[in-house]
């Protein structure tokens, strides 16, 4: 990261903050995940819960809560989806800050303190902190988030940190009330993966963000759903996601340099596309091929192919099928990665070790595939 710059001052240390909590079907752990804001040392906040349309026991928990917490207010609404739920809890929130929290995850002690504090020192337009994973018997945070935190920096921009990009999650984040505004941000409606496209904008639009080293945010898995191969082998996912990579790869493009839409064509855009190619084996043809052009509009001539991505080996040769239209050959190449523990083995040739691969001695092979 570049070095710590201040921005303006900012002296006042009663700053309210209000926490957008969308809400559907969680009345298992929505006492939790408001125990975790309601507990917090900045304790200048509001807490818009938006009962999307529950069918279970989730609107009248949140009404008991508020009834014992004068912090907290609940919108009552048909069921329309995260990000309207979200857009209508911003709509009813009236602090100088603003954060989201989605209903079944927690808040870690002091997160808010940190992050409105680091806004208040350096007059930064948003301050985002790192996230980790919980699945009730470990935390854990995943290599990038770890790299995009490894140490805290103000005052930064996406010429400085262009890497951030990744970081495409609402909750882990305060953001200046009046930079919302200003920067028109809000969630689209009707479609998965609405983080994506708004916080690519958000980081487009701000003149400054802090970067904390600090956790700040626990990521629930939960053990009731399903897998990532089932959900993302859903055409209706694929669809989503391709929309909304498109829509975020406009704003890159009209609003960065050449320097930022490089990280983001080989190290940002590609990271989940893997989960896409391992739900492959047993998909339509209609699914195929929407993945397969899909790989093609972003990894093209005009770009950088998949196989010079910055992602690991075999997820590299698995886009690079793609793209070639060899589906047969990735349903094999996976079936290979899954008989060697999801690794890929190593083999020595001429005194030097390779990784081992079906496809190493294929003709056409990219130069790029073989390391």
């Amino acid at each position: 990261m570049s070095p710590l710059r201040r921005g303006r001052a900012i002296e006042r240390s009663d700053a309210s903050l209000s926490v957008v909590v969308p809400a559907y079907n969680v009345a298992d752990y929505l006492a939790d995940s408001l125990a975790s804001i309601l507990g917090q040392s900045h304790q200048a906040l509001e807490v818009v819960v938006v009962d999307d349309g529950s069918t279970d026991a989730t609107g009248e928990l949140a009404d008991k809560i508020a009834d014992d917490d004068p912090r907290v207010r609940v919108v009552h609404q048909a069921n329309a989806g995260l990000g309207a739920a979200r857009n209508a809890g911003v709509g009813h929130a009236s602090g100088e800050y603003l954060a989201f929290a989605d209903s079944d995850d927690l808040i870690v002690d002091d997160a808010y303190a940190l992050l409105v504090g680091s806004l208040e020192r350096t007059g930064s337009d948003l301050a985002v902190g790192a996230m980790e994973r919980f699945d009730g018997d470990r935390r854990f945070m995943t290599p990038l988030m770890r790299k995009n935190h490894e140490q805290t920096a103000y005052g930064l921009t996406v010429e400085d940190a262009p890497l951030m990009l990744a970081d495409v999650f609402a909750v882990n984040k305060v953001f200046r009330r009046t930079f919302w505004d200003d920067a028109d941000l809000s969630f689209p409606t009707d479609v998965r993966y609405e983080d994506q496209p708004t916080l690519t904008r958000a980081f487009l639009a701000a003149s400054h963000f802090d970067a904390l080293e600090d956790p700040v945010y626990l990521w629930r898995v939960r053990s009731d759903g399903s897998s990532i191969s089932q959900q993302r082998a859903d055409p209706r996912d694929l669809a989503d996601r391709l929309l909304t990579k498109r829509w975020s790869t406009g704003l890159v493009v009209e609003h960065s340099s050449q320097q930022v839409q490089d990280v983001w064509f080989r190290r940002v855009l590609p990271i989940d596309m893997w989960e896409y190619f391992r739900a492959v084996p047993g998909c339509t043809a209609p699914y195929w091929t929407a993945l397969r052009d899909g790989v093609r509009e972003f990894w093209g001539k005009d770009t950088v192919p998949f196989e010079r991505t910055g992602l690991p080996l075999r997820q590299r040769i698995m886009g690079w099928l793609v793209a070639a239209d060899r589906r047969d050959d990735l349903e094999e190449f996976l079936a290979y990665v899954d008989a060697h523990d999801g690794k890929l083995p190593r083999r020595v040739v001429d005194g030097h070790e390779v990784v081992d691969h079906p496809f190493r001695d294929a003709a056409g092979l990219p130069p790029e595939l073989l390391r």
